[in-house]
């Protein structure tokens, strides 16, 4: 059975990408199709902004993709309970450089389940976007 996972990347994308460190704030998702542990596909898909939507918009366009799993090195926790809510697993990047690197980790199963302890801060000193108004 084949699993589709994203990886918040630099473009253009692919296996060779540095990895982004925070999901909403990537170039594109490099989507990789792995199946018997092997990778079969690999495709970029354009990011979406989270303006308007909140960080719900690229949680409902992953999971709209089909996307099942997401390795990431950081997200606030709202993004991570979206996640969560629509079936797609989180998986905390480690530090890792390369997309390639991180599908390996996936597949070895090297790479732990992102957590709350792993969220970025919603308001207390990092701000996402611009004005300082909340809500």
């Amino acid at each position: 059975m084949a699993i589709i996972v994203a990886v918040p990347s630099h473009a253009p994308g692919g296996l060779e990408a540095e990895l982004s460190q925070h999901f909403g704030h990537c170039d594109v998702f490099t989507k990789v199709v792995i199946e018997d542990g092997e990778v079969k596909e690999v495709s970029a898909l354009p990011s979406i902004p989270h303006e308007q939507g909140g960080c719900m918009a690229p949680v409902q366009y992953l999971a709209a993709q089909g996307v099942k799993a997401l390795v990431a090195g950081g997200m606030g926790m709202r993004p991570l309970m979206g996640f969560n809510s629509v079936g797609i697993e989180v998986f905390h990047n480690m530090g890792l450089n390369k997309v390639g690197q991180a599908i390996e980790a996936l597949t070895e199963g090297r790479l732990p389940r992102f957590g709350q302890e792993n969220t970025c801060g919603g308001g207390g000193g990092q701000m996402h976007g611009s004005g300082g108004a909340s809500g």
